[in-house]
């Protein structure tokens, strides 16, 4: 067993059912628990302070707002349980001693704050692409924030597998850290290739002493030089879905945000367009 426990963090929005999918399969896949935080927000009694609000009817906004997260706790709780069935992953909300399953826990507050928080007591962080490939705060926070490398899965993921790998290399701190955190990944994967671009590969000085690296771990990976485009991340992609790839790893820059990815270039691509799960680090 590669990870022993996985976190994945979610709360509302499009395409809930299809995440909650993907997350499963990725934990069935790793035979992992799974710890999944459903995010609530919180009632914001001190916003409605600050507008001079009646506390009779602060009340009555909160019993509303109460009512409706019930409503949708049950609801997601119902949902959950029905997809854990479709995988073959139990599923609960105590834990299960002495046995692998998924753990929902629901928790009130300011997400992104959750988020950095409880990912900190996990193996590894698991995320659904952002919509739109907009990175969100929560996304934001889990790769930037967590300590833990970070699996994005696309929203809509039916399958998955880590039988070959790409890993791209831009010969940054970022992009070594990914490298070293997929290790074991890499280390069961039937193929892994490196892919890089003249201006990265150093007259392939780096990418021999990267290759000579991955071979003390018993981990044989061929390599490929390609012609970076005016999109960022888009050379990445490509050579990932032509190469017929399961699994992207790569680094996640953090010091203009989440917003450059491989190759000096947005994350905002990859994101949007990945129908490939991507494995991460900052």
């Amino acid at each position: 067993m590669i990870y022993k426990k996985m976190f994945f963090p979610i709360g509302g929005g499009e395409e809930l059912k299809e995440r909650l999918f993907a997350a499963l399969l990725i934990a069935k896949y790793f035979d992992a628990n799974l710890e999944i935080l459903k995010c609530l927000h919180d009632s914001g009694k001190k916003m409605y302070k600050n507008l001079g609000i009646s506390s009779h009817i602060m009340k009555e906004i909160d019993d509303v707002i109460a009512l409706k997260a019930k409503e949708e706790s049950i609801e997601f709780e119902k949902a959950l349980m029905e997809i854990g069935k479709i995988v073959g992953m139990d599923v609960s909300t105590t834990p299960i001693p002495n046995k692998v399953h998924a753990l929902l826990t629901v928790k009130e507050g300011n997400r992104s704050l959750l988020v950095e928080e409880e990912s900190k007591f996990c193996d590894i962080v698991i995320a659904a692409a952002p919509p739109s490939g907009i990175a969100t705060a929560t996304f934001e926070t889990s790769v930037l924030k967590s300590g833990k490398p970070v699996l994005m899965f696309p929203r809509t993921m039916k399958t998955f597998n880590t039988k070959s790998i790409l890993i791209g290399w831009n010969n940054t701190v970022e992009s070594s850290r990914a490298i070293t955190a997929s290790i074991e990944l890499l280390k069961q994967a039937q193929r892994v290739e490196i892919v890089s671009s003249d201006e990265y590969s150093g007259d392939m000085i780096k990418i021999n002493q990267l290759i000579d690296y991955l071979k003390f771990h018993d981990i044989e990976a061929s390599y490929k030089i390609v012609e970076t485009t005016r999109i960022p991340g888009q050379a990445l992609l490509n050579a990932a879905l032509d190469g017929n790839f399961d699994l992207i790893v790569a680094g996640a820059y953090g010091h203009k945000g989440l917003r450059e990815l491989m190759f000096g270039g947005a994350t905002r691509y990859l994101l949007e367009h990945s129908t490939l799960p991507v494995f991460m680090s900052h």
